[in-house]
């Protein structure tokens, strides 16, 4: 019969395994979502500034919604 400390810390070394990947994965995936907030963020400074200019055109125009 299979020593029960040896069985314990083979599952423990491969729960040690298991969590080492688990934290790389975590860390490539706040690295992407921190990469999609800031195109997110970019994006939506670009709409509110197209927003501003065709507000100011429809003024110059004197167009006004119906």
């Amino acid at each position: 019969m299979a020593d029960p400390d040896n069985i314990v810390l083979e599952h423990l070394r491969h729960i040690c395994g298991a969590v080492d990947g688990l934290r790389d994965d975590m860390h490539e995936l706040k690295q992407r979502v921190g990469n999609l907030e800031n195109q997110y963020a970019s994006v939506s400074n670009r709409l509110d500034r197209i927003d501003l200019r065709v507000e100011r055109i429809e003024r110059r125009l004197d167009l006004t919604e119906a």
